[in-house]
């Protein structure tokens, strides 16, 4: 009985062995490598507040066309684009601001 004891307590011991390799090496790569866990949260994290500020940006650019459109083929549009961001006014006329 000591003989099969010693058996099963050798197969242990030799996995045990693989198992703390197994863990050392995951350890490693996920906790203290270049590419740990933590790190990879962070970039993902950023990556998205980037994805983010690209669609705010898009829907920028999307509305600046619309405008840039509008001043290129109306009159009436540059017209209003003036009056409306430069405060422009014909000569006889009065402007006032109402701010709410």
């Amino acid at each position: 009985m000591s003989d099969r004891t010693s058996q099963i307590i050798g197969r242990l011991s030799r996995i045990n062995a693989y198992v703390v390799v197994v863990a050392f090496f995951l350890f490693i790569t996920f906790i203290v490598g270049d590419s740990n866990l933590y790190k990879r949260y962070t970039y993902d994290e950023k990556i998205r507040s980037l994805e983010r500020e690209i669609d705010l940006y898009d829907k920028e650019i999307k509305m600046n066309t619309i405008k840039l459109n509008d001043i290129r083929v109306n009159r009436e549009g540059l017209e209003r684009y003036a009056r409306e961001e430069f405060f422009m006014k014909r000569p006889n006329e009065d402007v006032f601001i109402i701010e709410d």
